[in-house]
């Protein structure tokens, strides 16, 4: 180790070997961590540099692409995933703060409802996507809110405020909210069956 040079401690505790410090070449590859994370259930470890933001892991590593790239600002929602449960931008999030938790993608929403989720069924009725771009965001930031207010009459305005991070240029909003709140009353009757 001490060849390739000394260690540090970055981000979040990370140990990191700094390239200015080191000698010739293999020091390229130790620019990289090796992350360690369960991505839509399944455990995953990859290797990415350490300034990869999860949504570059997620599409360019992992081939998830149902996590879109939009602004890369943290304006549009568009790359919204959740991680344990919660909606995290993936723009503005380092890999490196996935570790060892649970990253859920739009492709996940599926495999967690064994099949078509309620809420993508729900899109696909209402036509609520139209360019589908926002879509995949709006999903996870809706799942989260489903999730969160299980067994619970939810209000348009609630679907509203969950939503107010995620931008569509197309929609108008208004087929997204009848959609989420078509969702939720679908998984209300199921609950109380």
């Amino acid at each position: 180790m001490a060849a390739f040079g000394e260690l540090s401690h970055g981000i979040a505790g990370w140990g990191r070997l700094h390239p200015w410090r080191c000698s010739g070449n293999p020091c390229r590859d130790m620019s990289h961590l090796l992350l360690s994370m369960t991505v839509n259930g399944e455990p995953v470890q990859v290797a990415a540099p350490a300034h990869h933001t999860l949504l570059e892991v997620l599409r360019y590593k992992l081939d998830l692409i149902g996590t879109k790239q939009g602004c890369d600002k943290g304006d549009c929602g568009a790359c919204t995933v959740q991680i344990d449960g919660v909606p995290q931008l993936a723009c503005l999030t380092l890999a490196v703060h996935a570790e060892g938790r649970a990253v859920t993608t739009v492709e996940g929403l599926g495999q967690q409802a064994g099949g078509c989720h309620p809420l993508q069924d729900a899109f696909d009725r209402w036509n609520a996507a139209q360019c589908g771009f926002c879509t995949p965001g709006i999903l996870m930031s809706a799942e989260a809110l489903l999730r969160r207010n299980r067994g619970q009459t939810l209000t348009r305005a609630q679907v509203c405020e969950a939503l107010a991070g995620n931008l569509c240029r197309c929609t108008g909003y208004t087929k997204i909210i009848d959609a989420v709140l078509d969702a939720a009353s679908v998984e209300e009757a199921r609950n109380a069956e």
